[in-house]
């Protein structure tokens, strides 16, 4: 299947707990590719956390970066890339992505996002009283942005291979449907 790519990146995208990190790194040993997490790039580029970008700089600052650094990481080698939930928003880091790899939004229900999400206290954009009402209003605004995705794949509360399965299967119908040349 990686043949079949065409040095193209699986870039996986969608919210905030939907899993991108977690089944794009066990895709990529699946696949047999590097992985990479666009946020931990970030922090390296901007030896700082993301939390810490968000307080410091704001929204703004942060989502230039990580335009940037998913630019450079779609310019290298095939891989798989989880990005940022906010990063597939940017219509610039969309085309970007269009261009140089195959997008797989992983979707998730708003439950399933607040049960992942409630372990962790290191999103920025929940760092207010009402958690959920946030997430509500981040699935209006960005689910008709992910559903321009390549592919659309339900992340649940399931084994990783089950939805790595999904989305192999997905991946292989897509790549039929689309001769892809080498990059």
């Amino acid at each position: 299947m990686t043949r079949r790519l065409g040095g193209r990146t699986i870039v996986m995208v969608g919210m905030m707990g939907a899993g991108k990190s977690s089944v794009g790194r066990r895709l990529a040993a699946r696949l047999g590719l590097p992985f990479v997490d666009a946020d931990t790039e970030i922090e390296q580029a901007a030896n700082a956390t993301i939390s810490e970008i968000f307080d410091t700089h704001g929204e703004a600052y942060f989502r230039d970066g990580e335009r940037r650094v998913i630019q450079r990481l779609l310019d290298g080698s095939p891989k798989v890339l989880a990005t940022g939930g906010g990063a597939f928003i940017s219509p610039e880091t969309r085309a970007a992505i269009r261009t140089a790899g195959v997008s797989i939004w992983l979707k998730v229900d708003r439950d399933l996002i607040l049960h992942r999400v409630k372990r962790r206290s290191n999103r920025p954009l929940l760092k207010t009283a009402d958690p959920a009402a946030v997430i509500d209003r981040l699935l209006a605004d960005r689910n008709p942005i992910y559903a321009e995705a390549d592919i659309h794949v339900q992340s649940r509360d399931v084994a990783h291979d089950v939805v790595i399965g999904d989305i192999l299967h997905a991946l292989d119908g897509w790549l039929s449907r689309h001769a892809v040349e080498a990059v």
